[in-house]
């Protein structure tokens, strides 16, 4: 397998970024028309019962807006840079016996890293899901996931 002279690399004819572009560039041009003629063909006849949010069949009561914990936030927060840090230790594990010594300190290095920050958030109080005593999360107010 030879490499492609750089000479034909913006023939339409030839695999190339030219082709791309077009590629893409028409691909675009046939998402934004579909857009368009949906909307502008669609039927447009709104009622009070097309613009009430769908909850799984249940008529919604009160307002969908409640304050939620910020427990919530971070707990989701950790999953995603904890979850995203066991991706990157997995590939380093199948590529191992490529990586060698200096691949084995880097993700030593890595690992170190993120214990640090693990004990950090521990320390700081962020993996704590209950909340402090004597502190009101909601003042004046029930929490909205609580037993009424």
């Amino acid at each position: 397998m030879e490499p492609m002279p750089s000479i034909h690399s913006l023939s339409p004819w030839e695999p190339g970024i030219l082709a791309l572009g077009v590629f893409t560039l028409m691909g675009l041009v046939l998402i934004i028309a579909f857009f368009f003629l949906a909307s502008w063909l669609g039927e447009k006849k709104p009622n009070p019962e097309k613009l009430r949010p769908y909850e799984c069949g249940i008529i919604p009561t009160g307002s969908a807006r409640f304050p939620y914990p910020v427990a919530f936030y971070l707990i989701a927060a950790f999953f995603l840079i904890f979850d995203v840090e066991a991706t990157y230790i997995f590939s380093w594990a199948i590529a191992f016996d490529r990586l060698g010594w200096p691949g084995w300190l880097q993700i030593s290095f890595f690992i170190v890293v993120l214990l640090i920050s693990l004990f950090y958030i521990w320390k700081k109080g962020g993996l704590e899901w209950d909340p402090q005593p004597g502190k009101t999360q909601f003042p004046g107010k029930r929490h909205p996931c609580q037993a009424r």
